[in-house]
């Protein structure tokens, strides 16, 4: 027999206790600790399961090449490491609305279309919502099949009557198992719902998507451990108030990471943006001092930017200094170098710095146009449109190496940009034989600052 009890998990990391504590031990985050129920066996024996593994030497274990499925989305391909890998398991995160859901409907559609075999499980929608949302997608859909379902018991009775090669769950917070009498939502039933799905996908060698909901600190809702279970874990990225949005892996096992890719999101569904740099840069003033343009390393891509500044003289007793789309306290930190290292008396000016877009940046080899952006609006000089900028800032005005120098300068060429300014500890044969661009090289924010004279 099983007797119930309750304990108490945390909700960042999955830290069990059996008491209620403030502080938990495990992620020392405050506050985090709810109690849910447990069952607890009172057999006392324990059985060996018939078919426990067994240890196998590593010299007969296979090392072919992971086998993908390609889902049709280059920038999807991009971020998964080359496609899809039949046995893994991708947790997708992000705001409501964003995009999540119809990314997915639109890869099972090219899927089903390409043969394959794929099953939607959704536990928020209802069969005729899901087909009225396929309908704005397209009517091409061939061999996918619907299931509204919460339970993963019977869940896991479709799969292994439909065979499916692709599963989508959406989501993981609303599906329930038996075995745990907590709430669908709840750390443990995300938890046991989680360790069922992985079960299914290394067992049957079927790819698993979970659409998982959100905190408002945009982490993924539920324990922490759900990251560490799954294989690949994306983000969706992205504000109401632009068209574009950006899937960001943060977490890959047969990838790269921090490989992003763009979407725009049209009234026909996400579309690819397969230059996100000429993206990024349409509608581009000419001719206005505080603007730069950069080159920042999204993974393996070298993404353009545009730094955009704006300094003038505070009429308060305290300047105002706000930074979008970057740290705020590293803009400060440039802003004293500027005055300590390059003499411009900028401490009772109010700064805004801003990248264009929307895009958020922390890469140090932004540091450098930003600097150049707020001297030009400082100086009311313009910097030339056709020059990107690219180098990291030392607190003693030097300009340090950045990695992957000759990809973002090939990119910079490739867009048709004439003058390429980089670290001197850059400048390297490599990137001095790359024809049609101007490559000029700088040490310090002093002798970028003349540049302006």
């Amino acid at each position: 027999m099983a007797k119930k009890t309750s304990a108490f998990f945390c909700r960042s990391c999955g830290y069990e206790s059996s008491k209620w504590m403030g502080q938990c031990p495990g992620c020392k985050e405050w506050n985090t600790f709810d109690e849910e129920p447990v069952m607890i066996s009172s057999s006392s024996g324990k059985k060996r399961s018939l078919s426990a593994a067994k240890p196998v030497s590593i010299s007969e274990v296979s090392s072919d090449k992971e086998e993908r499925i390609s889902s049709g989305s280059k920038e999807l391909d991009r971020v998964l490491g080359g496609g899809i890998v039949k046995g893994s398991l991708v947790l997708i995160g992000g705001d409501p609305g964003i995009g999540k859901s119809t990314l997915l409907l639109q890869v099972t559609k090219i899927l089903s279309v390409s043969n394959h075999k794929v099953l939607y499980v959704s536990g928020e929608e209802s069969l005729r919502q899901i087909k009225m949302r396929a309908d704005r997608l397209g009517k091409d859909f061939k061999d996918m099949m619907l299931l509204c379902e919460t339970n993963l018991e019977d869940i896991r009775a479709a799969i292994d009557e439909v065979k499916p090669e692709v599963v989508i769950i959406d989501s993981i917070q609303t599906m329930f198992t038996q075995d745990v009498s907590s709430a669908p939502g709840s750390v443990s039933q995300v938890r046991e719902a989680t360790a069922i799905l992985l079960q299914i996908a290394k067992q049957n060698e079927i790819s698993i998507f979970i659409v998982g909901h959100v905190t408002k600190e945009g982490a993924v809702a539920g324990p922490r451990v759900l990251e560490h279970m799954v294989d690949t874990v994306l983000y969706f990225e992205g504000d109401r108030h632009v068209s574009y949005r950006i899937l960001r892996g943060v977490k890959n096992r047969f990838g790269s990471t921090n490989e992003i890719g763009v979407f725009e999101m049209r009234q026909e569904g996400l579309v690819e943006v397969l230059n996100p740099s000429e993206f990024m840069l349409s509608g581009r003033a000419e001719g206005a001092s505080g603007s730069v343009v950069t080159c920042s390393m999204e993974g393996s891509r070298p993404v353009m930017v545009e730094i955009q500044a704006l300094v003038c003289k505070s009429i308060f007793g305290m300047p105002r200094r706000q930074a979008t789309g970057m740290d705020y306290n590293r803009v400060n930190l440039l802003m004293a170098v500027i005055e300590k290292r390059a003499g411009l008396n900028i401490g009772d000016q109010d700064a805004y710095v801003n990248i264009a877009g929307g895009m958020k940046i922390t890469e140090p080899a932004i540091d450098l146009a930003t600097v150049m952006a707020i001297i030009s609006s400082y100086k009311n000089k313009m910097i030339d449109s056709q020059t990107v900028i690219f180098g990291e800032v030392g607190l003693s005005g030097e300009v340090r190496a950045v990695s992957m120098a000759e990809q973002r300068v090939r990119e910079a060429c490739k867009l048709g940009f004439t003058t390429c300014i980089i670290p001197a500890a850059n400048m390297n044969d490599a990137i001095k034989s790359i024809e049609g661009i101007e490559v000029i090289c700088v040490k310090d924010v002093s002798q970028a600052k003349n540049m302006l004279a």
